[in-house]
């Protein structure tokens, strides 16, 4: 592959620029602070030597009016990438969302809008040259609309319908679209909440991820056993999702 990471210094998108690199596909990174995509590209490059140029550009889901520069600066450097992987995002929870309508208006639009305009562009790009990959981070937030993430999940819901969706239409045209769909992972994003008893670890989602983009799946649930939960959870009826806190 030759694979644009849209969050790919921090977490399991790094955890994934690492593993594709490692394997010998060319990596470009995106994020949203240069000195730290630098110093991400300078790694991987020290790290496997057989990566000539790893190339990096600040994209920041907050101002689609840059999409179109970083991916044209990952095209000019991996002479037209053929994947992407979107891993970046926004989080707040709850309590601070129901507390601050500004904070919610931005991440809905971050998680919602503005990644599907980001998926857009990839997608006119791709399918001009024939097809490739495009792996997106949805979530089991949105599985159901759950009190804890209430907000947050009605974004990662409608991202999902629209990946499901943009597979269905395009799929036949040679896009190949991953939604990928993590429970609890130890990232940042995590930090200071208590992990359940199958929380996963960013390695082992990077993996998952991967292996699902090499079959050219439409949908995994990683750690695997979030498939299940979830379920379990879509099974159950209203008047228990209102009974429960989960």
């Amino acid at each position: 592959m030759k694979a644009v990471v849209l969050g790919g210094t921090t977490g399991i998108g790094r955890a994934i620029a690492q593993q594709l690199a490692e394997r010998g596909d060319s990596v470009f990174l995106m994020g949203l602070d240069e000195a730290d995509l630098a110093r991400s590209a300078a790694d991987l490059k020290a790290r496997h030597p057989r990566q000539e140029n790893v190339g990096f550009a600040v994209c920041d889901l907050e101002h689609p009016d840059g999409f179109a520069l970083a991916l044209d600066t990952a095209d000019k450097t991996l002479s037209n990438f053929d994947s992407v992987v979107v891993t970046a995002a926004m989080f707040a929870s709850q309590d601070a969302l129901e507390a601050d309508v500004e904070l919610t208006r931005r991440l809905v639009t971050v998680n919602f809008a503005n990644t599907v305009v980001f998926c857009e562009h990839v997608r006119k790009r791709l399918l001009s040259r024939g097809g490739g990959r495009l792996a997106v981070f949805s979530s089991v937030a949105g599985d159901r609309g759950r009190k804890p993430v209430a907000i947050y999940g009605s974004s990662k819901g409608g991202l999902a319908v629209y990946l499901e969706a943009l597979d269905h239409r395009f799929n036949a045209a040679g896009l190949s679209v991953l939604c990928v769909k993590p429970g609890f992972v130890k990232t940042g994003m995590t930090a200071g909440l208590k992990p359940p008893p199958f929380a996963g670890e960013p390695a082992q989602v990077a993996r998952d991820v991967i292996r699902a983009m090499d079959r050219k799946k439409a949908l995994i649930y990683t750690p695997r056993m979030w498939a299940l939960v979830m379920l379990v959870i879509r099974s159950l009826p209203r008047f228990v999702m209102r009974k429960i806190n989960f």
